[in-house]
């Protein structure tokens, strides 16, 4: 493969922001596009193209819940992990509110469950948010402390979108249920479906919230696990689609793209997650070898961690000395090597990285950390390239930056 360090790109584009968005897979595009060509009905028609479509609405659902392995009548359809996040946290604080009004979060979700919780805040509720260690990990003793009688919700991301944190669901829904089965237990696991074994029985969970773009599906579709007999007030009414919890005709490429998606990354699941987290090896050990780098959360999966803890496979929070992260992020997209310096959703509103600020992160590093993001598809030769440009690169930029031209 051949590299020019000075202004041309790599001859492959490298793409390494998967934690903001993956490619659609090739099988998904072909099922929506059948799906838009040939079986377009609606599915609330009674005839046979409307029968048709609903067919394609269920089977998603069956894909999905033979995954979790939940039933699939607690699968509702959204347009997508903000909307999941929403309706789980603003629609399960609002269905149970009789019962108390103070709900628990951490200090490092995501702006869509973050923004939520503010607005619930105006609406008289009461928030605690949980600190974290300088991993990102949830404090499971300001967790037990934080739980009241009238502790109605708890939100908590399976994995967290900047540093790749995953945290210990297993315990927090233990905790959780001990002190009250009756709260609410909220997953985001936008970023942590598709990525590890997520059972939402196992953990306790009653809502958990995915994203289709996140697994090399559609953009635009996700879904919400509802536990049955758990109470969450729609928010979106009108025709009474999905048994009245989200109106609006269903989006049916979407929907079926999702479950098609489902269906592909879950085939030999175990067997792909080994070779992405041994990618994510690779990549660190190289990443510790160059000078002035840090990398932010778990560096490494620690050999006997637990199943729900620890770091996972495909988010990697990188800090280098003296370079901005914007500086790096172009200087890399120059050479057809595409990163992130933070959360994509926030790109449009540049701001310092709170989760960054929670984990304890050196002042100087708060605009100079790029986050790596990697895919199933994602190769060796990917990750040693972008290690070779990085050896390259970074001296330089560290020149331009002593010479005042940051």
């Amino acid at each position: 493969m051949e590299i020019n360090l000075g202004h041309s790109a790599v001859t492959k584009e490298i793409y390494l922001d998967n934690a903001a968005t993956t490619k659609v897979l090739p099988s998904v595009c072909e099922y929506m596009v059948k799906v838009m060509s040939d079986d377009f009905g609606n599915p609330s028609s009674l005839h046979m193209k409307g029968f048709t479509a609903e067919q394609y609405i269920k089977e998603a659902k069956k894909s999905i819940a033979s995954v979790l392995k939940v039933d699939a009548k607690e699968i509702v359809f959204t347009s997508g992990g903000t909307e999941s996040n929403n309706m789980a946290i603003i629609g399960g604080a609002m269905a149970n509110q009789r019962r108390g009004r103070h709900l628990i979060t951490t200090s490092i979700e995501h702006a869509s469950v973050y923004n939520p919780f503010i607005w619930l805040e105006e609406q008289g509720f009461e928030v605690t948010y949980l600190p974290v260690d300088d991993q990102g990990t949830v404090s499971l003793e300001a967790l037990k402390k934080a739980l009241r009688d009238d502790t109605i919700l708890v939100s908590v991301m399976a994995v967290n979108n900047e540093i790749g944190t995953i945290q210990p669901l297993d315990k927090i829904g233990q905790m959780i249920k001990e002190k009250n089965p009756d709260i609410l237990f909220h997953v985001d696991a936008i970023q942590g479906f598709g990525k590890i074994e997520i059972y939402p029985s196992k953990l306790h969970v009653d809502l958990l919230s995915v994203s289709g773009h996140k697994l090399h599906g559609p953009k635009g579709v996700g879904f919400l696990y509802i536990r049955d007999k758990v109470k969450v007030r729609p928010l979106i009414l009108g025709g009474g689609q999905q048994k009245d919890m989200r109106s609006g005709t269903e989006n049916v490429p979407g929907i079926a793209g999702l479950g098609e998606a489902v269906r592909q990354i879950f085939k030999d699941f175990s067997v792909k997650q080994k070779n992405l987290y041994g990618l994510r090896e690779k990549f660190v050990d190289g990443l510790s070898q160059l000078e002035g780098v840090k990398v932010n959360g778990f560096a490494h999966r620690t050999e006997g961690e637990e199943t729900y803890h620890g770091a996972a496979p495909h988010v990697i929070s990188v800090s280098f000395d003296n370079i901005r992260a914007e500086v790096l992020l172009h200087a890399l997209e120059e050479r057809g090597i595409y990163v992130s310096s933070g959360s994509a959703c926030s790109s449009n509103h540049p701001a310092i990285s709170g989760t960054l600020k929670a984990i304890g992160v050196e002042k100087k590093y708060l605009d100079a950390t790029i986050r790596f993001s990697l895919c199933y598809d994602t190769t060796e030769e990917d990750i040693m390239t972008c290690l070779e440009v990085l050896k390259a690169l970074l001296p330089m930029l560290r020149r331009f930056t002593r010479g005042g031209r940051r």
